[in-house]
């Protein structure tokens, strides 16, 4: 019985474990919650995860959720040992950013994201724009913590190959992106470095991950285009 993947690709974490599954040719069958029509609030999901959250994955009835958390299962049982080292400071330092992340390069590019598009289509209403500075200014902080910290001590977040900590770092670096926001390449350029390292390295599944996200950003630029 091959892997089920819940997923939905406008969520960020979705993205790098479908990038993750196909680059690394782990067999799976998606099953897509699309978020945007709350399926994922729905009673019969509750009954795979009681948190209401993707992405989720069925092992032959062992339920998992929590990315990190599945990234490291899938890695420990196919013993794909490229992508979370079995060297215990190596791993340490893929733990070490997946941990970082949750309260930084996410919390505010997701937040950055929920102020710019997902809060004006639930409420109606056009973005907040001190709410949309803040957030900016936040995620440009975290950015800033790739920039000087973990890209200024090697090439990956993790060390000097992919790891598993590249996809959950540039899938969440582009959740702004797709909400129309740019990469700055002077003030940022180890950031914009590795990401176009990431995007060669896991082609085509890095494309195919983003196809929705960068069709929304593209539909956002043209509506603020005509609007000048």
């Amino acid at each position: 019985m091959p892997l089920i993947y819940y997923y939905d690709l406008m969520s960020q974490p979705c993205r790098a474990l479908y990038i993750f599954l196909k680059i690394t040719g782990i067999p799976f069958e998606g099953k897509q919650v699309a978020l945007r029509k709350l399926e994922h609030m729905t009673d019969e999901y509750a009954q795979i995860n009681p948190f209401k959250k993707v992405p989720v994955i069925d092992d032959s009835g062992f339920i998992l959720t929590e990315s990190v958390a599945i990234f490291m299962y899938l890695c420990d049982k196919y013993k794909i040992n490229n992508w979370f080292p079995t060297d215990l400071k190596e791993r340490a330092r893929v733990n070490e950013y997946a941990n970082w992340q949750h309260f930084n390069l996410r919390a505010t590019g997701s937040m950055l994201f929920r102020t710019k598009i997902i809060t004006p289509r639930m409420t109606n209403k056009p973005p907040n724009e001190r709410e949309l500075e803040k957030w900016h200014q936040q995620w440009q902080e975290s950015t800033n913590g790739l920039e000087s910290v973990w890209l200024a001590r090697s090439s990956y977040l993790g060390g000097d190959h992919l790891t598993i900590a590249d996809l959950l770092g540039i899938c969440e670096l582009m959740q702004p992106i797709a909400a129309g926001y740019e990469l700055d390449k002077e003030k940022f350029p180890r950031v914009h470095d590795w990401m176009e390292r990431v995007k060669r390295e896991t082609q085509p599944f890095f494309n195919q991950a983003h196809a929705m996200p960068m069709r929304l950003r593209d539909t956002l630029l043209k509506n603020e285009k005509s609007k000048l």
